[in-house]
This record gives structure tokens, C-alpha cells and sequence, in this order.
């Protein structure tokens, strides 16, 4: 039987918060792990003289869990 495990992360980008959410989703990827979804929890931008200088996405990535 299958487990899935939930890991919560922060992605953060100077484009978008889709960007954010990707790059939180490519950093598990990178470590070998094998992401099913994604469930946001929030989305946050910092802002500098009324510009958004920086978006971040709180997330939780769920991925099959291996046993070794």
C-alpha cells in the first residue's frame, strides 16, 4: 500500500506566484522526490515603493513515500 507524505514548503520568485509555486515543486523534484499535487496554503508579496519586489507561496506537496 501505498504512502504519501506531505511536506510544506515556501516558494518564492520575482515574477508570480505561479512561478513561486514552481519553483517549490522543481526543488522536491530535484531531491528525487516524486510530487503528486500541491495544495496552497497562502500567497504573500513583499512590496517596495509600490511595486511587488517578491512573491511567496506557502504550500503543501504531497509525494509518494518510499521505504528503504
Amino acid at each position: 500500500m501505498p504512502i504519501v507524505k506531505i511536506r510544506e514548503l515556501i516558494g518564492v520568485s520575482n515574477t508570480s506566484f505561479e512561478d513561486a509555486l514552481k519553483n517549490a515543486i522543481e526543488h522536491e523534484a530535484k531531491k528525487g522526490k516524486n510530487v503528486t499535487g500541491a495544495h496552497v496554503v497562502s500567497q504573500t508579496a513583499t512590496v517596495v515603493d509600490g511595486k511587488v519586489t517578491e512573491y511567496k507561496v506557502t504550500a503543501k506537496l504531497a509525494y509518494l513515500w518510499k521505504e528503504e
